[in-house]
């Protein structure tokens, strides 16, 4: 999963980031409605996270302005407002979710899962791909009931595949839900795990769409990882 965090303080978002990124989700960080602007023109996102103490402009303000321009990106609300009105508000300006400060580390990411798994239509965390099952909120995959032992890396690789069944990912789209923004990806590193996740999933996970880019491989029971 994707995540693009909009919050201003450097503590919390530093924790945010460890947290989220322990549990296997990629998080690209910025401080400003400016900049959530910024990114969300330049990438591909699953859900923001948004705070609403912004320093340049009031966090719902922006909410209001992305969703009057088309905007449908899952949205959760992060913060201390903690009155009945300011959650209605929040909700009423277009967040799918409000989670007041303080708070867990395990309930954010949970409540992101829940969000990601609405966006898609489905009513469980488990995605099923013929013989693959996949838990986004465990980051455990199975192949015809037996686990396997997939790389955080590889794990955010095939989640952006499942999450988009049938679409033509470019390279760079890819590298984005992998890495984000903040780590150096060598030329060859997205190569790397796809042709991992081929060896322990099977070949047919992921199809080469030549000039394009890579997409979901049709659901069927392979054969079986390949060696």
């Amino acid at each position: 999963m994707h995540v693009l965090l909009c919050e201003d303080d450097d503590l919390i978002a530093s924790g945010i980031c460890a947290g989220l990124g322990a549990q296997g989700l990629t998080v690209d960080r910025v401080a400003s409605a400016s900049q959530a602007r910024q990114m969300l023109q330049t990438a591909q996102f699953d859900v923001m996270i948004l705070d609403l103490g912004l320093p340049d402009e009031d966090g719902l303000k922006l909410l209001r302005r992305l969703r009057q321009q088309g905007e449908t990106l899952p949205v959760l609300v992060l913060t201390a407002r903690d009155a009945i009105t300011d959650r209605v508000d929040g909700l009423q300006a277009g967040a799918d979710d409000y989670l007041l400060k303080p708070f867990d580390l395990r309930e954010l990411a949970a409540r992101l899962h829940t969000l990601l798994r609405r966006a898609a239509g489905r009513a469980v965390n488990l995605v099923e791909h013929g013989a693959l099952v996949y838990d986004p909120s465990s980051c455990a995959a199975t192949l015809a009931g037996q686990p396997v032992d997939l790389s955080r890396r590889e794990q955010a690789l095939l989640q952006a595949l499942l999450q988009n069944p049938g679409r033509v990912l470019s390279s760079d789209q890819l590298k984005d839900c992998v890495y984000g923004f903040s780590d150096e990806v060598e030329s060859n590193a997205l190569n790397v795990h796809i042709h991992h996740l081929r060896r322990k999933l099977g070949n047919g996970i992921v199809e080469t769409v030549r000039g394009l880019g890579y997409r979901l491989g049709p659901a069927q029971a392979p054969e079986g990882p390949t060696s």
